[in-house]
């Protein structure tokens, strides 16, 4: 068994059936902090911001990357990002809290949160982001507390795209976005609110492999802001096209060919630019495409049990990695000391969460495992430890990252000391059982 072929980089080895990033032995890194245990390469971050922003900033200069923290919200990735000149696209408060602790200037902050309450309508407000509203109604609400210098509506465009049914987040029953009609509405009430300056913002689908679904929902958004900006006499600092830039997770994907994205996006992008849109700022918010193939999370083999059929239980589950069991994503799970090995043994690959639905892998072929085997699933960079949960009591595993050739832990693990220390037990409950 050897690593897949759309999963070697310069970044990962296959180094005499042991796996290695960046020159570094993953077990190494398995042996000093434990399991489970999410590790990252700086290097691979950088690698591909790099790639996409220069996909794009060679084709217009008018351009910026926001990185949607949602998919990471480790401090450390954070800092990567902020040093190659990204911006950040953050969801809610606390994402914005991250953001300025890992320097981030507050003009580089979109705040993107649905269904807001007051206080963090409050919150985004003064926090000096912009804020990005999903809905007309909640800027009527967001002026109880001051008028924002800029403000940007999010769009639905009617259609989105993406790899599993919950990640199309536009579409006729996304519960994202206003539709054109009510978008001009939105707008009419702010500029007459005194607001002059604007910004325009879709996120229609999240990892799209389909080259040409972007210049096609771009060409679609363009519309929608090119007859707000006519009907309204307004224009827009910015338009953001959002993210849902695709990596391959499976042996027969591919890449999706960036330069080319980039291309068609911009010229359908400029298309409608000039006139009464202007020169609109166009921002991307990629998440999964900085991320994603940066990052792996390692676990060790508990048991294996032989019954109706193989089932190798591992010390990673649904609480660890959830996509499997939300989507049915599928994850690339190879043996990290073993992948010479042969593929022997057919089985289900399983967590310790008392659900049937904590199935990491379905019907893969692996070598005969043994309990204390390091197994690497792979492309866990994104939408990894940013959705882990203490459910059925786990604690939340650690992070680390290979960063300047060096292997540093940047998360540490939970313990239930940690887990406990928020909870309160009223006195008058802890009397003795009767």
């Amino acid at each position: 068994m050897v690593l897949p072929m759309y999963m070697l980089h310069d970044y990962m080895e296959d180094r005499d059936g042991e796996l290695f990033i960046d020159g570094m032995a993953v077990a190494e890194a398995a042996e000093r902090f434990g399991t489970p245990l999410y590790l990252y390469s700086e290097k691979r971050m950088r690698e591909n911001y790099r790639r996409i922003h220069r996909a794009f900033s060679s084709r217009r200069r008018n351009f910026k990357v926001n990185f949607a923290v949602k998919a990471n919200n480790n401090l450390t990735t954070l800092n990567i990002l902020r040093s190659e000149g990204s911006g950040a696209d953050c969801s809610c408060p606390a994402e914005i809290m991250l953001a300025k602790m890992a320097g981030f200037r507050d003009d580089r902050l979109l705040y993107s949160g649905n269904y807001n309450s007051d206080a963090e309508l409050r919150y985004g407000l003064e926090s000096g982001a912009i804020v990005n509203l999903d809905d007309g109604p909640l800027l009527a609400r967001m002026l109880k507390f001051g008028r924002p210098e800029v403000i940007s509506f999010r769009i639905n465009p009617g259609r989105g795209q993406g790899k599993y049914e919950g990640l199309v987040f536009a579409g006729p029953d996304a519960k994202f976005g206003m539709m054109e009609e009510e978008a001009l509405k939105a707008y009419r009430f702010a500029r007459d609110s005194g607001i002059g300056r604007f910004g325009l913002h879709m996120m229609s689908g999240s990892n799209v492999l389909d080259p040409e679904y972007f210049p096609a929902i771009t060409e679609r958004l363009m519309e929608i802001a090119s007859n707000i900006a006519s009907e309204l006499k307004i224009s827009f600092d910015f338009i953001d096209i959002g993210g849902g830039f695709g990596v391959p997770y499976q042996p027969e994907e591919r890449e999706l060919p960036i330069e080319e994205v980039a291309s068609a996006v911009v010229d359908s992008y400029e298309e409608k630019t000039g006139g009464a849109l202007g020169d609109p700022t166009l921002f991307i918010e990629p998440g999964r495409y900085l991320v994603c193939d940066a990052g792996i999370l390692l676990a060790r083999v508990t048991h294996v049990k032989r019954a109706q059929k193989t089932f190798v239980g591992c010390d990673a589950g649904m609480n660890t990695l959830l996509r499997p069991a939300l989507y049915g994503a599928y994850h690339e799970i190879v043996p990290a000391q073993r992948l010479g090995d042969d593929r022997t043994l057919g089985a289900n690959v399983t967590g310790q969460i008392c659900e049937n639905s904590d199935i990491m892998g379905r019907d893969r072929h692996l070598p005969d495992l043994d309990e204390g085997d390091l197994l690497a699933f792979m492309n866990c960079g994104a939408y990894g430890y940013s959705m882990a949960s203490n459910y059925n009591t786990r604690v939340m595993p650690a992070e680390a990252f290979i960063a300047g050739g060096r292997l540093q832990l940047t998360r540490e693990r939970e313990t239930m000391t940690d887990f406990l220390r928020r909870q309160i037990v009223p006195p008058e409950l802890m009397r003795d059982a009767q």
